[in-house]
């Protein structure tokens, strides 16, 4: 048997890095074990970047805000450099049904405490000069959002764990866990044993498969998501657009201009694509590109530099399952991020360790925890998933 932890986070991504920081700042003994060569070689790698609290789930406002907070600070505070773009983010609305949508979430995001307004037509073109005036009713805005580079971020945040004391095995898949008695003992890998009273499950797409070794079902499930990038251009567009339109084969998409000027982008698959195939396909980039030229003609000439294919561990209501276990003391999950781990990582991150190594948590912490409980029915889905 290997030395003692207080908590070993299986899943070195955009949950399990920043958790070990805040745990090993607490003063935690933390071990994070990944099956992957290095940190951030999951779904970390094929985000986007974005950062938002713009979203209609009070426990996500929260915990996006703290994000922000971190994320947009980071540089300053300790040094490295993520490409931190404060840009804003933007919904659109072409439809009444998405002018409704937008305008009843106003009031959630406003008294949670968000930066964010609706802007008729003739305002939003000011904020965005290029989207397509045809048909544009206009949409809300929330200048405090922005993006950064997710590998740079993940990598800072490792780097700052390390420095915390936190340790890292990577190549370590898991292969069973000691739970005598519905109590967690130990993790065992292919490398290692290693004894703990704590796992927390942050392993993203694979969520499941260590949830089986406890004879648990979680109900998570991998989806294909595409993204890509083009060649750079001068500036010309400043917040992350965001359409929630559905359309033949999607069901929104995304896209935002980044500090060297390329243009990235993402889709969301409609019917979704479960499993774990990262192979890129033909179909995406006629069917993204057709709609982002629609509602800005002036990308229309763009050549696409690339595109991957990463995995959303989706949830049946499009939100994170956050808590404890009630079955297996010690088993505390941070799982079904729905492709927002790294927007949510940071201030999660911060809430799990506080979990871990607090009596007490705030008023503030307990009402995430309840929203976001593994164990609530999953009866309302997240409006901006």
């Amino acid at each position: 048997m290997s030395k003692a932890y207080d908590v070993v986070i299986i899943g070195a991504g955009s949950v399990g890095v920043p958790a070990a920081w805040a745990m090993a700042r607490a003063g935690a003994r933390v071990l994070v074990l990944d099956r992957f060569a290095s940190f951030g070689q999951g779904s970390n790698k094929s985000a986007i970047g974005g950062i938002r609290a713009t979203h209609s789930d009070p426990a996500k406002i929260r915990l996006g805000l703290r994000s922000l907070e971190i994320a947009s600070t980071w540089e300053e505070t300790h040094g490295h450099a993520i490409e931190w773009v404060k840009g804003g983010y933007s919904f659109v609305a072409y439809r009444e049904e998405e002018e409704r949508t937008l305008k009843e979430l106003l009031a959630t995001q406003h008294r949670y405490g968000l930066n964010i307004d609706w802007y008729d037509k003739d305002e939003l073109l000011e904020i965005i000069p290029a989207l397509n005036p045809d048909g544009l009713i206009g949409g809300t805005f929330s200048p405090d959002d922005g993006h950064c580079s997710p590998l740079l971020l993940n990598y800072a945040m490792y780097d700052e764990a390390v420095k915390a004391g936190a340790e890292f095995r990577f190549r370590a898949r898991v292969i069973g866990i000691d739970a005598p008695a519905g109590r967690v003992r130990a993790v065992r890998t292919e490398v290692g044993t290693y004894e703990t009273r704590v796992i927390l499950n942050a392993a993203g797409a694979w969520a499941n498969e260590i949830g089986n070794l406890l004879g648990l079902a979680h109900p998570v499930q991998p989806e294909s998501h595409e993204g890509g990038i083009t060649e750079p251009v001068a500036p010309f567009l400043s917040p992350m657009v965001v359409d929630i339109r559905p359309a033949p084969g999607s069901a929104n998409y995304y896209f935002f201009q980044h500090r060297t000027g390329q243009v990235v982008f993402c889709i969301t698959p409609d019917p979704p694509f479960p499993g774990f195939d990262r192979r890129e396909t033909s179909a995406f980039l006629p069917m993204v590109s057709r709609r982002m030229v629609g509602l800005m003609p002036k990308l229309l000439n763009l050549r696409v530099r690339r595109t991957w294919r990463g995995l959303y561990p989706m949830s049946p209501d499009g939100s994170p399952l956050v808590g404890w276990s009630d079955q297996i003391e010690g088993y505390l999950m941070a799982i079904g991020m729905c492709g927002q781990g790294f927007m949510l990582g940071p201030g999660l991150g911060e809430l799990l360790a506080r979990m871990v190594t607090q009596d007490e948590l705030s008023p503030e912490d307990r009402e995430i925890l309840e929203i976001l409980s593994p164990h609530r029915s999953f009866q309302r889905e997240e409006a901006l998933k």
